[in-house]
């Protein structure tokens, strides 16, 4: 045996759990390896730009003043320096369990005039709030309406509501006649 661990025994101890610990981490088994897989990190959802509807993009026309075009579509997302007659619209959204959506719209105008828009088939204000929807739908709608029977199940009783009235008042104790000063006097 070396000297150095006759003179300290402590090390060789250490040695073995060491060894005894890295092995360990090789022992995951298919099961255990497919249930820390399963865990999956919180993602942040980024939203960038403006949403821009169907609803928003047909009310556009042609000839509109720039302020008239900003009221209905919100102020662009980019303005190109270089090209001042033309806004783009830029909308992106990235969320847990939903696949990334990206839509891109184009206002060109001629002077202080809306000339022409291109860009994507923009979805309906309602298809969108849709496609944001992670819930699970069961199909299942509970019913909203109680019937005649159930509604009873909650009506007081008139008698007895008398009688609990009278015993709260009667078990309370009286009011003092005056309160203590917030504030010590000096």
């Amino acid at each position: 045996m070396p000297a150095i661990l006759q003179r300290r025994p402590w090390l060789l101890a250490a040695a073995v759990a060491v060894t005894f610990c890295l092995g360990a981490c090789s022992g995951f088994s298919d099961r255990t390896r497919g249930a820390l897989s399963a865990i999956t990190p919180y993602k942040v959802e980024v939203v960038q730009g403006n949403f821009v509807s169907k609803e928003q993009v047909e009310a556009l026309k042609p000839g509109m003043s720039r302020q008239q075009v900003r009221e209905i579509l919100g102020t662009s997302l980019l303005t190109d320096v270089f090209h001042k007659d033309r806004w783009d619209y830029v909308f992106t959204i990235k969320r847990q369990g939903v696949n990334p959506q990206e839509r891109r719209l184009t206002v060109f105008f001629k002077g202080e005039l809306l000339d022409r828009y291109e860009g994507d088939p923009m979805p309906s204000e309602e298809e969108f709030v849709a496609t944001l929807d992670t819930r699970k739908k069961s199909g299942k709608v509970p019913q909203l309406e109680a019937s005649e029977e159930e509604l009873k199940k909650f009506t007081p009783k008139a008698d007895s509501k008398k009688a609990d009235d009278t015993t709260a008042a009667t078990n309370l104790p009286p009011l003092p006649a005056a309160y203590p000063p917030l504030e010590s006097a000096r």
